[in-house]
């Protein structure tokens, strides 16, 4: 099922990383500006990361795993405590834009801008760079490979393309994709807020398990790269963390595992292209440069 899958160190079967973007107001205010002062109920939803994150620590911390943190530079600068706890926890903190900002409505110039603005952040408040990006809603742009080239990242974590890592190659360079996809993300087996034009029919814990359970054993059959992406408004909810707790149980009962954080896969994917021990599948970006000429006559338009 996986023709070239990546030795993982100590003979595991599978990577996994549990990521967890931590948004909180900032999609409020982007999306409804001058109004959401006003919304309190979904503000006080979102603002439940600062209960949710705690408590996620301590539950890495029980486990005794280290994991990534994307983080909205802008989040970073109006919550310092939680970056402080997140820091002292020994986890890693990526970029994640600076307002949760949609690279692909803006033009390149404008993305640039935000992408130093949040890397100037991140700077200030961690002493070092990320070391990689997940577009804000996986808006990966055109141009955002060669921002994260230019700005020495050496991953991102936006795209969908494989079940393994692969490797962005531009006439900049090239940087490793550690690809998740939407059935590992809580997003849509979650979501119902109705201020925020998201209406998913919510799933028991147990449910959405299942779907994330499902991936997990197929990654762990083919030796794949199980990456998912969680919100502590979300699924730091009491029932919800209680389940992935259990999850992370059973994985490290399974002995099969390797817990680490994204810039530590990264690293170790780069190792293993560099002394031979594996041959990334390399995706030559950008895609298209235009629209396809089928399109351009506007018959079809």
């Amino acid at each position: 099922m996986i023709k070239n899958p990546v030795p993982w160190p100590n003979g595991a079967k599978v990577a996994c990383a549990i990521t967890f973007d931590i948004d909180t107001d900032s999609i409020l205010h982007l999306e409804h500006g001058e109004r959401a002062p006003d919304m309190m109920a979904t503000m006080s939803w979102l603002k439940y990361d600062l209960v949710a994150i705690p408590r996620i620590l301590e539950m890495y911390q029980r486990f005794e795993i280290k994991q990534t943190f994307f983080y909205p530079a802008w989040c970073m600068e109006q919550y310092p405590h939680l970056v402080e706890m997140i820091l002292e926890g020994g986890h890693e903190i990526a970029a994640h834009g600076y307002l949760h900002e949609n690279p692909n409505k803006l033009k390149p110039e404008e993305e640039l801008y935000w992408f130093n603005r949040q890397i100037d952040v991140i700077k200030k408040m961690t002493g070092k760079s990320p070391r990689g990006w997940r577009a804000p809603l996986y808006n990966y742009s055109k141009s955002s490979t060669d921002f994260l080239i230019d700005k020495g990242m050496i991953y991102d974590a936006s795209l969908m393309g494989d079940d393994i890592p692969y490797v962005l190659k531009t006439d900049k360079g090239q940087i490793i994709e550690l690809p998740t996809q939407w059935a590992m993300d809580d997003w849509p087996h979650f979501t119902h807020a109705p201020d925020m034009h998201y209406m998913m029919p919510i799933k028991s814990p147990n449910e959405a398990m299942n779907v994330f359970m499902s991936e997990f054993e197929a990654m762990r059959r083919h030796q794949g790269l199980w990456i998912t992406v969680w919100h502590p408004f979300v699924s730091g909810r009491l029932a919800r963390c209680e389940r992935i707790s259990e999850m992370i149980e059973y994985m490290q009962n399974t002995g099969d595992v390797w817990f680490a954080t994204m810039e530590e896969i990264a690293k170790h994917v780069q190792k293993c292209i560099d002394d031979g021990s594996w041959t990334p599948r390399i995706d030559k970006l950008p895609y298209y440069d235009a629209p396809i000429p089928e399109l351009q006559d506007g018959t079809l338009a």
